[in-house]
């Protein structure tokens, strides 16, 4: 997505995100070598907005996918369409010639599935920002299922197969530290920690923002209290 830390931290700018020196080659290195980032930080240091400015930096598709208590897999990766399947049956039930083999396989292919963000974010050609937000918030089974997807860039999904990713996506987990993260997941991602902004650096990002007026959040974006400080 970049060629340099340095053109890192100038693409962030041209979007109104400012990011700490320390904090950029941890950044690229976790782009150059295809593994995630797990940001974590208090509420409102700006973790989310990082995920969604370097999106609109890279001029990269964005997919989010907010984790919460009780989340399951098809929230995350997705589910058979199961009256568009039966639709599919009524409307070749009378064609003859097809069997039921070629039928059954169809029925169970991407054109049947309803796609999460995890799988969605496998699929793209071109670069794509995944934001795991508040993975602090699931438990270690859902934890698992990143697992596979982080090290082989590839989901099983019953019925359907494995599907392998078109381009590995640029992922960042974030965590506000209701509890830790398990020890697996850690190993296979880059780590950095958001603090709220100094006063100094407060006033560097309301100058940054009193000469650019026209800042968009891209789609999935939304404002917070983290996105309105725009900072690391």
């Amino acid at each position: 997505m970049f060629s340099s830390p340095v053109q890192l931290a100038e693409k962030l700018r041209s979007v109104q995100y400012l990011v700490t020196d320390d904090l950029l080659p941890v950044i690229y290195l976790a782009m150059k070598l295809g593994r995630p980032l797990l940001v974590e930080g208090p509420p409102g240091s700006g973790k989310t907005e990082f995920a969604c400015a370097v999106a609109r930096a890279a001029g990269a598709v964005f997919e989010r996918l907010q984790c919460y208590i009780g989340i399951n897999e098809e929230k995350a990766i997705g589910k058979f369409d199961e009256a568009l399947q039966k639709l599919f049956l009524e409307a070749v039930r009378d064609i003859r010639g097809e069997s039921w083999e070629a039928i059954r396989h169809e029925l169970h292919t991407l054109s049947f599935f309803t796609q999460g963000p995890l799988l969605r974010s496998l699929l793209y050609e071109s670069p794509c920002v995944l934001l795991v937000d508040e993975i602090d918030k699931v438990d270690q089974g859902f934890e698992a299922l990143l697992l596979e997807i982080f090290s082989e860039w590839q989901i099983s999904i019953p019925k359907l197969g494995t599907v392998k990713a078109k381009s590995i996506p640029f992922v960042v987990l974030t965590s506000t530290e209701e509890r830790r993260i398990s020890d697996p997941l850690r190993r296979r991602a880059f780590y950095i920690r958001f603090e709220h902004p100094t006063v100094q650096r407060e006033r560097e990002i309301l100058g940054l923002r009193a000469n650019k007026n026209d800042w968009r959040p891209p789609a999935g974006c939304g404002i917070g209290a983290g996105a309105s400080r725009l900072e690391s």
